[in-house]
């Protein structure tokens, strides 16, 4: 293990443009569950409610789950980024990385720092009105057991992150493709490859020559197929480590 990471920070020492991939792993570390697998959040709750239509239709029912999963849970959790995240925005300030490439809805990314987030799946720190469009901090929405309304034009409001049967954001998918296919580093985060069609991303980088350097607890869909270096573990334990070993000069 030591030798591989030594090896990472190698790579990352002489790339001019890195890439972060990040997933509900990277999250996890921050105290936030999964949505899939043994302790996620569609194991207690019916993923329905994230159904576009459902929401629609159903407004009362999908907004009761989305206000205490998404809201009255992070709230009480007081959820802030860890190391990982921390190491990611120091990077980019030091003009290593180039941005990061997220699934995640937290907003933790650009909370630790980092400026240039691809938010493939939206943010929930956000509110858009159904109806005109407008956008709205998450902070200044009252979090009744009401269903929000625009202030502006009296649309229904839904969190700003990608419902079931909505599109992937253009500026997030085009952006993270055009990120993928000039770096020349791409590290993949706590993600187990599955969810399309952001799974997609780190094959462009791999075609277009950059090395990949993979951070998971368990091996992914990528691990045996395009990962040039696999280091099991916690980004946020991790990533320190790398960053320690990276020659400034």
């Amino acid at each position: 293990m030591e030798e591989k990471i030594k090896e990472a920070a190698r790579i990352l020492s002489g790339a001019k443009n890195i890439v972060g991939f990040t997933g509900a792993g990277t999250s996890a570390e921050s105290g936030i569950p999964p949505f899939r697998g043994e302790g996620g959040i569609w194991n207690k709750y019916d993923p329905n409610a994230l159904n576009i239509e459902y929401y629609y239709r159903h407004t009362q029912d999908s907004w009761n789950i989305i206000r205490e999963v998404f809201y009255n849970y992070f709230d009480n959790k007081q959820v802030k980024p860890n190391p990982g995240h921390d190491i990611l925005a120091k990077w980019e300030k030091e003009g290593r990385l180039s941005c990061v490439i997220t699934q995640n809805i937290d907003d933790l990314h650009t909370v630790a720092g980092n400026n240039t987030v691809y938010e493939f799946h939206g943010n929930m720190s956000r509110f858009v009105c159904t109806k005109c469009g407008s956008k709205f901090p998450a902070r200044e929405i009252q979090m009744t057991e009401k269903p929000p309304r625009c202030e502006r034009c009296g649309g229904l409001l839904k969190p700003d992150f990608i419902f079931f049967g909505e599109g992937i954001p253009e500026e997030a998918y085009y952006g993270s493709v055009n990120a993928a296919e000039k770096c020349d580093a791409f590290i993949i985060i706590g993600t187990s490859g599955q969810v399309s069609p952001a799974n997609m991303i780190p094959g462009i980088a791999k075609r277009n020559g950059a090395k990949i350097i993979e951070i998971n607890l368990e091996p992914s869909t990528y691990t045996n197929y395009i990962t040039d270096i696999y280091l099991q573990g916690k980004s946020g334990e991790i990533l320190p480590k790398i960053d320690a070993l990276i020659e400034r000069h």
